[in-house]
């Protein structure tokens, strides 16, 4: 038997027919917010016109069901097709919707590796200008089998301005460069706090240390989201902030983080196009 979650022999990463970028949004520690911002970026693409599709591939800590507001099982089409559901105009999957509630999934290498390859490959996706995959934490069987199974357009990091934290992301960053996967950027999430009351912007887990470590690594440093109670009001409610539109003074954050991911990806995928000709 071969290494835990790796892909047969001879078969290389396949693309998905009809979707145009694959984006990868990892972390490399738990806890700075990353479903928050993969689920508030799928939103805003899809505000911004784009059609999104979302793979909850934490497995097991599911939590895009519940901040898109939709937990019922998916159909099983014909020939094991699965339908994924739609909220807020984003397709999505994830295994919170096969195992809701508070049952752990308990599983090992080759049955995540199966998930994976079936949330990629059986679910019918349709036409996608992006696929974003929420990654679990760390640079375990799951991140692996997502590299082995489908080439990604890139990847997005996201982190707290702390110091552990950063320490963790730039592993998340070294990760993506060993396999050769795009780093399209950064994200700083959690980055101050505005008090509502006196103004005062509080720094709770220092500033500004995502985009240091963006110039460090000579990648794009993508925004600042802020500490915010709406932002967490709204994942726990099944209403993302980005719900609120561009123009929105608390969504309008991550419609920057969206058009720079848009942008970068689309450049990505030409360069890819270029090369490929070229060869």
């Amino acid at each position: 038997m071969g290494h835990m979650g790796q892909a047969p022999q001879g078969q290389g990463p396949q693309p998905l027919p009809g979707v145009a970028n694959v984006v990868a949004i990892g972390s490399g520690k738990g806890g700075v917010g990353k479903t928050t911002v993969s689920v508030n970026l799928a939103v805003a693409l899809v505000k911004l016109g784009y059609r999104v599709g979302l793979i909850d591939a934490d497995i097991y800590g599911p939590n895009v069901p519940l901040m898109l507001g939709a937990n019922r099982q998916p159909t099983i089409l014909a020939d094991n097709r699965i339908e994924p559901l739609t909220a807020h105009g984003v397709k999505f999957i994830s295994v919170g919707l096969i195992s809701p509630g508070d049952k752990p999934m308990v599983m090992r290498g080759p049955m995540l590796h199966q998930i994976i390859r079936q949330f990629l490959q059986q679910v019918e996706w349709g036409d996608l200008d992006f696929l974003l995959v929420d990654l679990p934490p760390g640079t375990g069987d799951v991140v692996i089998s997502l590299f082995q199974t489908v080439p990604l357009t890139g990847a997005v990091v996201v982190s707290t301005p702390s110091d552990v934290a950063l320490q963790d992301a730039r592993k998340a960053l070294e990760m993506f460069h060993q396999v050769n996967v795009p780093v399209l950027g950064i994200v700083e999430n959690m980055s101050h706090f505005t008090c509502p009351h006196c103004h005062e912007v509080i720094d709770i887990f220092s500033r500004g240390g995502a985009e240091r470590t963006a110039k460090q690594f000579s990648v794009p440093f993508l925004g600042s989201v802020e500490l915010d109670p709406d932002i967490r009001a709204g994942g726990d409610t099944g209403l993302p902030i980005a719900l609120g539109g561009a123009e929105s003074e608390k969504a309008k954050q991550f419609f920057t983080v969206a058009r720079l991911v848009a942008e970068s990806a689309q450049a990505q995928s030409a360069k890819s196009e270029n090369v490929l000709e070229i060869l």
